[in-house]
């Protein structure tokens, strides 16, 4: 199925492959970007959060305040999951903190944010600084009610990619089997 079409000087082509819908949109013919169809609108009105794997890396997509977001779904510090992080507004930017550990990390941006004083002030006061970029953030889009991930391609190593790394990967699964094991170790000690 093929279905190219101009909307806003953008071009678009629809194809499915192996079962999967894809959106590629091009502003010239030399630039082309791959844009993966994540489901309706309508899928986020109860759920808003959902998270998804696209050309291997996994994603996490949020709906908060009629606005779309879509970063690296593992935090960049130890590769917890972010899905069930709160989301709270710190020095005007809407952040999603880590379940875990409580890092807090910007949803537009990916920037780490820290709360610290500064000595050398008289009376020291709390204030929030950046760390940087510290997660891959993706661009959402939403064309007629549909909505559209575009992985990032920004150059340069962001912290979150280590864990979609093979590496990354071999240490979430150890975590995983170590925790599952302690699971059923406790499971038989109740019996």
């Amino acid at each position: 199925m093929t279905n190219p079409h101009a909307r806003n000087a953008i071009t678009w082509k629809y194809t499915v492959k192996r079962g999967h819908l894809y959106l590629t949109a091009s502003m010239d013919k030399n630039k082309p970007s791959r844009m993966y169809f994540i489901g309706k609108k309508e899928d986020f009105d109860q759920a808003k959060r959902m998270n998804v794997t696209l050309d291997g890396r996994d994603i996490l997509i949020i709906y908060h305040q009629r606005t779309f977001y879509a970063m690296d779904l593992q935090c960049y510090h130890a590769g917890i999951s972010l899905e069930l992080g709160d989301i709270e507004e710190i020095n005007k930017k809407l952040c999603i903190v880590c379940p875990k550990h409580k890092y807090k990390i910007t949803l537009a941006e990916g920037e780490g944010l820290y709360k610290a004083t500064n000595p050398a002030e008289k009376v020291p006061t709390p204030q929030w600084y950046s760390k940087g970029i510290k997660q891959r953030v993706h661009k959402v889009m939403e064309v007629d009610e549909d909505i559209f991930v575009t992985l990032s391609t920004c150059p340069g190593w962001v912290e979150s990619d280590y864990y979609q790394s093979e590496k990354g990967r071999a240490e979430l699964r150890k975590a995983q089997e170590s925790k599952d094991g302690e699971e059923d170790v406790n499971a038989d000690e109740d019996v």
